[in-house]
């Protein structure tokens, strides 16, 4: 841990548990209700939610970058997430307002740019406080309370659809927007290392100044994770989307509400998958907890063929709680391993979420077009497909990261490209 007064730092820690919790709700927007909002409240063709769910995530691959840049430069990391909750949140409850295509592509895509910001100010602000040593236990926890968020909103939403209808997710978001807000400003600033927080060292080796910004194209185990993080969400960001269609076109009333049964299945599983990430991957090996997420999908992907049951549908989605889970946990966990000494931590994790933002556009796009063309079934299979790629790439040409294998303390440590041309 960095050094700093020890009631600082747990006051700080209860803090990031309550924003982690919070902001579980609003850092996705609307997210899979949107589909299931179009459908059944709107009336739009599956290739047209696709679309326009991939033109918002458009918007997010041109902000994710940037938007890590400025987390690494800027050091008032509170007030900038205080500004992309909001953001999220306007932008999300004017769709019932304005429900043309454009505005909703347009609303979708604010709210998509500015929630890009959470992953790597969550991450540094997690990292600027508790330091290299504790950072793995750390974003276990923050994940646990993001899921345990996800899974509490996702029951309220469900229980109130079903007496009020899909509309009442918009109230939702907006009271857990203000809460967040609350959670955010109780970090306080003095405890946060912002030299820390953009990946520079904790120990006697920290760089004084960060390395360039070639260091994300010359770090080929960083590469390699990219493609990996792009196959994996161009498998897994449509295929809670399908399913929500699945389960409104059978019965549109339920619609919602077996969404956000499927939503809470996955986020209770993710809990405690986060937490043995939180707790093991140290030991066990970072690159096999990953490897293990990607395998998931084509599972759950052939699982999904087998029957249209919503009692079915509903228990195949708690394989994505073992596969996202797995994969918020440890993201975060390899960036800083390849980041290390480097001050390029932040940006790195935009670098690699635009390549995870390429892949869910496309994911989007790619399911709705195959639905049209050739159904359900052949949708999942392709997606599986796609997943199963990425499993192989990881295995064959992803390095062990963990800090184990990294030159020990007391050493000068080399960028991170010199690591990957071992």
């Amino acid at each position: 841990m960095s050094s700093q007064d020890p009631d600082q730092a747990r006051r700080a820690g209860r803090a990031l548990d309550a924003a982690n919790f919070f902001l579980a709700d609003v850092r996705d927007g609307l997210g899979p209700y949107l589909a299931v909002y179009l459908l059944t409240e709107q009336h739009w063709d599956e290739a047209r939610i696709g679309l326009v769910m991939s033109i918002a995530t458009v918007a997010g691959i041109v902000a994710q970058t940037p938007a890590g840049a400025l987390v690494d430069a800027t050091r008032a990391k509170r007030l900038v997430m205080v500004v992309a909750a909001i953001m999220v949140t306007l932008a999300s409850l004017s769709l019932p307002l304005f429900p043309g295509f454009v505005p909703v592509a347009i609303s979708q895509g604010i709210a998509q740019a500015a929630a890009v910001v959470f992953p790597p100010a969550i991450a540094a602000v997690s990292l600027g406080i508790f330091g290299h040593a504790a950072f793995t236990r750390r974003i276990g926890r923050n994940e646990t309370f993001n899921h345990a968020g996800n899974a509490v909103a996702a029951g309220l939403a469900g229980l109130s659809a079903f007496w009020f209808g899909p509309t009442v997710v918009f109230y939702l978001l907006g009271a857990m927007a203000i809460a967040s807000l609350v959670s955010i400003l109780a970090i306080p600033e003095p405890a946060i290392d912002h030299d820390l927080a953009r990946g520079l060292d904790d120990g006697d080796t920290r760089s004084e100044q960060p390395s360039g910004l070639a260091v994300l194209l010359t770090c080929r185990p960083l590469l390699v994770f990219a493609i990996c993080v792009l196959l994996f969400h161009l498998s897994n960001a449509a295929m809670l989307p399908l399913v929500g269609q699945k389960l409104a076109l059978q019965d549109k009333n339920m619609g919602t509400s077996l969404m956000s049964a499927c939503i809470v299945a996955a986020q209770v599983v993710m809990v405690p998958f986060a937490m043995l990430v939180g707790a093991r991957a140290d030991r066990w090996g970072h690159k096999r907890f990953f490897l293990a997420a990607l395998l998931i999908l084509p599972i759950r992907g052939a699982l999904y063929t087998l029957s249209d049951n919503p009692f079915w549908l509903v228990g195949v989605q708690l394989l994505d709680g073992v596969g996202a889970g797995i994969f918020g946990a440890i993201f975060p966990v390899i960036v800083a391993d390849l980041m290390r000494n480097t001050g390029r931590f932040n940006v790195a994790q935009g670098a690699v979420i635009t390549a995870q933002s390429i892949g869910a556009a496309l994911s989007t796009t790619l399911a709705g077009v195959v639905v049209v063309g050739a159904g359900y079934s052949a949708a999942f299979i392709t997606l599986g497909a796609v997943a199963a790629i990425g499993a192989i790439v990881c295995l064959v040409a992803l390095p062990e990261t963990r800090h184990g294998t990294l030159p020990p303390p007391g050493k000068t440590a080399p960028p991170t490209s010199a690591i990957a041309a071992k």
